[in-house]
């Protein structure tokens, strides 16, 4: 079932993506192309308040010309690990830090196309950070609370359309009673 890549073309270099179009001998030996999006690995963070509410992030996304709810969430940066993301990520957007910060699962966000990598952690006994980190130049977040009955009504009713934020709610729903 391997692919091997014959000639990868770059295509176009990004200050968040990379593209290329690569060409791979398929494993009759026939030639395909394939696009690839090349993305710095990520994490996302399932946290939760003392009330057993969930933190969620409401933010403008231009490629899918919307507002999207989904939990906090962001880039590793070099030399970073996903624990150490996790931590930074989580001061940075909701100004917390958790005593109690646990990694779920690791997942690709969508290996059709892209190499992006992303660990879902969850972050509990929350309490506010000494010190800010600056924010993302141009990332302007309203940052609320859900329960899980909240946040399982937002997925059906198509509020929340977001696949790791989905994922989230549907292991908190799995591993959690409502009000945990």
């Amino acid at each position: 079932m391997e692919e091997e890549v014959v000639k990868s073309d770059s295509k176009y270099k990004g200050q968040i993506i990379d593209v290329y179009k690569q060409t791979v001998k398929l494993p009759n030996g026939e030639l395909a192309n394939r696009d690839v999006v090349k993305h710095q690995n990520a994490i996302a963070i399932l946290a939760f308040t003392n009330e057993g509410k969930a933190i969620f992030e409401e933010q403008w996304r231009t490629p899918v010309g919307k507002t999207t709810i989904e939990i906090p969430a962001g880039k590793v940066e070099d030399g970073e690990t996903y624990l150490e993301t996790a931590k930074r990520e989580l001061n940075e957007e909701v100004r917390l830090q958790s005593a109690d910060i646990k990694k779920v699962a690791g997942f690709y966000s969508s290996p059709g196309f892209a190499d992006e990598y992303m660990v879902l952690f969850t972050a509990k006994d929350l309490s506010p950070v000494e010190t800010k980190l600056p924010q993302d130049f141009g990332e302007n977040l309203n940052i609320f609370e859900y329960s899980l009955d909240e946040a399982l009504t937002a997925v059906k009713l198509g509020k929340i359309e977001d696949a790791k934020t989905v994922l989230a709610i549907y292991y908190w729903q799995a591993n959690y009673q409502a009000g945990e």
